[in-house]
């Protein structure tokens, strides 16, 4: 599945602006609900993504189609370490280990804000290595 650059950037600006809203915050289960928004395509496939469906229908159809598209591989497997992250985020602002949210969430919002403002996905270039890496190994 190939997927268009722009609505994974767009999905990293809403992430970067609620994970922002849960440092600011502390809720644990607004965080909670981003753990659930990358579950969704990181289990099911990218045509789940929550955002990537708002970008479909509100956002993509004003701008026209994409000049490029990108592999969706990297990009679920960078929405499952933002799974991985957000749901120890989540479990440490419910259970009172605060500063364990807080610093998880920190991590995964440098990721999505990352992606947003500069197009560099962080776990797109983990699954770059992850796959060189298993690559290298196999021919050795």
């Amino acid at each position: 599945m190939q997927l268009d650059p722009r609505g994974v950037r767009f999905a990293a600006s809403v992430t970067t602006v609620v994970l922002a809203l849960v440092l600011i915050t502390g809720n644990g289960w607004l965080v909670l609900a981003q753990a659930v928004v990358f579950a969704l395509p990181a289990l099911f496939g990218m045509r789940l993504s929550p955002y990537g469906a708002l970008f479909r229908v509100a956002v993509r159809p004003r701008l026209g189609p994409p000049r490029e598209t990108e592999d969706a591989a990297p990009v679920r497997f960078s929405q499952t370490v933002g799974l991985v992250f957000t749901a120890v985020a989540a479990a440490g602002y419910l259970s009172g280990a605060t500063a364990l949210g807080v610093v998880a969430t920190a991590f995964a919002l440098a990721a999505a804000f990352l992606n947003a403002a500069f197009g560099f996905c962080l776990g797109c270039e983990m699954y770059g290595l992850l796959t060189r890496f298993r690559t290298t190994r196999r021919v050795a």
